[in-house]
């Protein structure tokens, strides 16, 4: 698989199929697999993967802590980002950055927004966004489609998975299917 700067490159296929796994091992979360990750035209190497931001399966947050908390506890692991650039990240999402109230008591939709939150804050170059639209309502799902393309248009690595074929055809530049682990 080759994702190119300035694209969004789409993963699609059954549950199951090995999208969430692909997207695991391009953030180096596995290091055994078959194959060669390419971001780029180059393989993934470890100083590519600290400039990845990525949202995979459901974001794990601390459930007693604001989104806010949460955000600034992970933004202190690479020190990359200020205050201001949590607070611009979650209010691009529609979150206030000062509800104090704690995670455990967000919605589903508001949860899935701080994910893409702490994914964005950073300004990484690479994005890896699995199923990113899951319990976003119809005006944010717009949003973040519009967001994807922006960041894509600063020419910024982006892998996107997406049961909703809406959304890969909207935004992907190309597309790989995977099937068993494999892309086919």
């Amino acid at each position: 698989m080759v994702a190119k700067s300035g694209e969004i490159t789409g993963l699609v296929g059954p549950n199951g199929s090995g999208k969430t796994l692909i997207m695991k091992c391009i953030c180096g979360f596995f290091s055994s697999y078959e194959g060669e990750i390419v971001l780029d035209g180059k393989p993934a190497t470890e100083e590519e993967r600290k400039n990845i931001g990525a949202i995979i399966e459901t974001p794990g947050f601390i459930p007693y802590y604001s989104g806010y908390k949460n955000l600034k506890i992970l933004a202190q692991i690479n020190k990359k980002c200020s205050k201001q650039d949590i607070y611009d990240s979650m209010n691009t999402v529609g979150l206030d950055p000062c509800d104090r109230r704690p995670i455990r008591k967000y919605s589903l939709g508001m949860r899935q927004r701080l994910g893409v939150a702490q994914t964005l804050m950073e300004d990484p170059a690479i994005l890896i966004m699995d199923e990113p639209f899951n319990g976003l309502d119809a005006e944010m799902t717009e949003k973040l489609r519009n967001r994807l393309n922006e960041e894509a248009n600063k020419g910024k690595t982006i892998i996107l998975s997406s049961h909703n074929p809406i959304d890969i055809e909207m935004l992907c530049n190309q597309t790989y299917y995977i099937q068993k682990g494999s892309i086919k």
